[in-house]
């Protein structure tokens, strides 16, 4: 998806300079208080926030402190949690600002120490659960590249009137290592694998169970089948095809019912030899 115009011009206008600002900030070791001013600065002049009205610093999160929150007409857009520039980010630093977004009941979070930022969505459910949506390193992003803009463009004020976050997030829910090597182990692809190597091999007989060991054993990677993410992506992959298995019949039954049945031909009769022909 392409950012906005006006995005695209405040990016390629400030980019630079906030990298070399974050590689001295970065020298010097700046404690956490000034890296959050510089933090602040990004969210206007990279992101598009107003710097007074609309970014939030030092919000009360039920007895303790979250360092900076986005609020435009009253509503939270972002919370983010800032670690000091030489701070290396944490799981436990996750879990601070997951929970501060939890207590608040907003959805998207960032976490940063101006030069690395994860963008993360939570999941409202139970227990609460999150995605990492995207990541980059300031220091290292491109005005030049796409891919780069767009994962910029996904914090930008300019992205929550488009939507791009929600549509961003969707993406990278639905076309990823996990989703894809779920996919080639799926029934479907199995069996269309299975036609291939007939046709290729002059009709040899293998099944699905072969090609999927195979594939398990030999071509995709251990870490897209085990852990969580893989074990929650399978799990998704296999109610999806189940329940498209279930309309197909629900489909096919509703068919044979609404199908008119077919009358047998009144029979004739044949003449007998002492009637007239």
């Amino acid at each position: 998806m392409a950012i906005t115009a006006k995005a695209d011009k405040r990016i390629n206008a400030n980019l630079t300079k906030y990298q070399n600002i974050l590689k001295v900030a970065k020298d010097r070791d700046l404690n956490e208080s000034d890296t959050v001013v510089i933090i602040s600065d990004m969210m206007s002049d990279i992101f598009g926030y107003d710097k007074y009205l609309e970014v939030t610093s030092e919000l009360a999160v039920k007895g303790t402190w979250c360092d900076l929150a986005i609020k435009i007409e009253g509503k939270f857009q972002f919370i983010i949690e800032c670690k000091s520039i030489g701070t290396t980010l944490k799981d436990n630093h996750l879990r601070q600002v997951v929970d501060y977004g939890a207590k608040l009941g907003v959805p998207w979070v960032a976490l940063t120490n101006g030069i690395d930022w994860e963008i993360y969505r939570i999941k409202f459910e139970q227990p609460i659960s999150y995605d990492l949506v995207c990541s980059f390193n300031m220091l290292e992003v491109s005005a030049k590249k796409e891919d780069d803009l767009e994962k910029i463009f996904v914090l930008c004020k300019g992205g929550l009137s488009k939507d791009h976050r929600e549509n961003f997030y969707e993406k990278t829910q639905c076309v990823n290592r996990f989703v894809v090597g779920g996919l080639i182990l799926s029934e479907p692809v199995l069996s269309a694998i299975k036609r291939e190597l007939r046709k290729f091999a002059d009709g040899v007989k293998v099944d699905n169970d072969e090609i999927e060991k195979i594939i398990k054993a030999e071509v995709l990677k251990r870490e897209i089948l085990e852990g969580d993410d893989a074990v929650k992506t399978l799990a998704k992959i296999k109610r999806f095809y189940s329940k498209q298995n279930k309309q197909k019949e629900a489909a096919n039954s509703a068919a044979k019912q609404t199908a008119p049945s077919e009358e047998p031909a009144p029979a004739t009769e044949t003449p007998s030899e002492n009637q007239p022909s």
